[in-house]
């Protein structure tokens, strides 16, 4: 060994610490820094585990946005009635954990699901609930929120009960058989007769909803051999007043049925009881005479929509229906539009639903294609063939 030469101290250490360091003449242990790992990381073979030593180094620069950024950021925020409907939510949420001894903010998963059960059992609405949830949330630390999965759970099961509760029964569909049956109650040498049988015919024909037919005038009905069309100036899908124009077929096979003869019997009726304009439906007395409506309610000669379902229960129950107290004028609109979809036609401009209307293609159109490819069919058509 030369002059030159040094002794150097040298100690083996197990993998997993670290060698020490000499400070100002004395050694010390050299600082264990923590591995930074989680469920999510993923290492390729012969990489190290990282550690906080690897862990970038933030500044200001980092944390900060520019001018033009915080200006779109304020721009881009959320509607105004978005941002006061999530204030009053956390509102509600902050309250109800003060109440109960709880963090709100950051809350813990077990509160988030608690408040949750505390929303279901003051039966709100699910929908409610959802952006209750969702006002909570996003008021959270990204890195602090709660778990949804159990919530979410809650919510779902509680969507089925509510579904159930608040099922709305519809009224059921007036066929042509019932419609039939109901007209035949009809004694056309009165004027009620005269009136129900056009009242029927005209909603079935139009598809009308029941204040689409008490709002028209006798100035909205034009009539000529082949056709009844009726001006229908407002309606559910059209709030502007643009204004449609359904038209409905003579039926020059069935007399009784014919909307075009029910119409003009109907036309002649009001003439003869001194009606030349305004209100198309009138109320009438058991005598058959026009009623004083000046102080019946506030629309003038017009009839209102639970009238025309008085007369439509009338008829029904006179012609020894089925259920008949469940049947209303919009069972006519229904049992119009099954007849027009099984019959291979698209009933949406005919009721003035929107176009493409879900309602129309889930209740009547997806219903008729059903119904016309149904297997027993095909067997029933075997059976004929084979005599």
């Amino acid at each position: 060994m030369t002059q030159h030469d040094e002794v150097v101290d040298a100690e083996l250490v197990d993998d997993d610490h670290l060698p020490a360091i000499a400070t100002h003449g004395h050694w010390q242990p050299a600082p264990v820094l923590s591995v930074m790992v989680d469920q999510h990381t993923v290492l390729l073979p012969g990489e190290d585990l990282p550690t906080e030593a690897d862990a970038p180094t933030y500044t200001k620069r980092d944390l900060y946005v520019s001018p033009a950024t915080a200006e779109r950021l304020k721009n881009h925020s959320k509607p105004k009635n978005t941002n006061k409907n999530y204030e009053s939510q956390r509102d509600l949420f902050k309250a109800w954990c003060a109440k109960h001894g709880r963090v709100a903010r950051p809350c813990t998963t077990a509160t988030y699901i608690d408040y949750i059960g505390h929303l279901i059992e003051q039966g709100r609405s699910p929908n409610t609930i959802s952006a209750h949830m969702s006002a909570i949330r996003t008021w959270m630390p990204d890195d602090k929120k709660p778990g949804t999965s159990e919530a979410r759970g809650l919510l779902n099961e509680y969507r089925k009960e509510w579904a159930k509760r608040t099922r709305v029964k519809k009224a059921p569909p007036i066929t042509r058989d019932m419609l039939r049956a109901m007209v035949e109650t009809c004694d056309l040498s009165t004027p009620a007769g005269i009136r129900d049988r056009c009242a029927l015919l005209l909603a079935r024909g139009a598809l009308n909803r029941r204040i689409e037919l008490a709002d028209l005038t006798i100035a909205d009905v034009s009539v000529d051999d082949d056709f009844v069309t009726l001006h229908i100036q407002f309606s559910k899908t059209d709030q502007e007043g643009k204004g449609e124009d359904p038209e409905i077929p003579a039926e020059p096979d069935d007399l009784l049925l014919c909307p075009v003869d029910a119409t003009r019997a109907w036309l002649s009726m009001l003439h003869r009881l001194g009606v030349r304009d305004g209100a198309f439906m009138r109320a009438l007395t058991s005598a058959g005479t026009l009623q004083n409506r000046i102080r019946a309610t506030d629309r003038g000669d017009h009839v209102t929509g639970d009238a025309i379902n008085d007369w439509v229960r009338n008829r029904a129950h006179q012609a020894g229906l089925k259920n008949w107290w469940k049947l209303t004028a919009h069972g006519l609109r229904r049992g119009g539009a099954q007849e027009i979809a099984d019959a291979g036609g698209d009933p949406t401009k005919q009721g003035r639903w929107k176009p493409g209307s879900a309602v129309v293609k889930r209740e009547y159109l997806d219903r008729a294609q059903s119904r016309a490819e149904n297997p027993w069919l095909r067997v029933q058509a075997k059976r004929r063939a084979d005599g």
